[in-house]
């Protein structure tokens, strides 16, 4: 499969993956929807929880890029700041139905239980980074703090289809700016 077709395909198992579930979208769909011969898509995804994966990780690692891309380029601004105006830009544009990778760790527990291993790995990694923003911004190495960072950003997922992205958004800025005010962990 040219990079062009594989993209179209991981484009389009995307968009309906999130929109409509894993469990709902069966391979006939994105087969139609990407206008592609179902050998074409089994040629360079072996199977369905293959392409899956292959979504999630892009989809996330797209996600996890852009948020190291905010720290990186903050200037003199806060990284947990720029890192959460990032992660509220992905609420207003791309995430208004919540997280995929949270559907799919809800979707695969019981009957997939690695590629919602997988989603944890990834949703592991964002800890990291939020321990790392923190540390920058001089607050000492706090799981604590990054778990409740991560909740704030998390909770903004699960609440965005129920609430609207910019009510959620709003809620992030003041949240985290309540929880890093009232943190005495911060070093000199």
């Amino acid at each position: 499969m040219n990079p062009s077709k594989r993209e179209t395909v991981l484009d389009t198992a995307e968009h309906l993956f999130y929109e409509e579930g894993f469990h709902a979208t069966g391979i006939d769909r994105v087969v139609a929807e990407a206008g592609v011969a179902r050998m074409t898509l089994y040629n360079h995804f072996p199977s369905k929880e293959a392409l899956v994966e292959s979504v999630l990780e892009r989809r996330y690692r797209r996600y996890l890029d852009d948020l190291h891309d905010a720290v990186a380029g903050r200037g003199n601004d806060s990284a947990v700041a720029a890192m959460a105006e990032r992660h509220n830009e992905w609420l207003r544009t791309r995430s208004r139905s919540g997280c995929i990778l949270l559907k799919a760790i809800g979707e695969f527990q019981r009957h997939r239980p690695a590629l919602a291993e997988r989603g944890r790995e990834l949703k592991r990694e964002l800890l990291t980074l939020i321990s790392e923003a923190l540390s920058i911004d001089g607050y000492h190495r706090d799981e604590a703090l990054a778990e409740r960072v991560m909740m704030i950003l998390e909770g903004a997922n699960a609440l965005a289809p129920v609430l609207g992205s910019e009510r959620v958004v709003v809620q992030v800025e003041s949240m985290l700016a309540s929880v890093l005010g009232s943190t005495a962990e911060r070093s000199s």
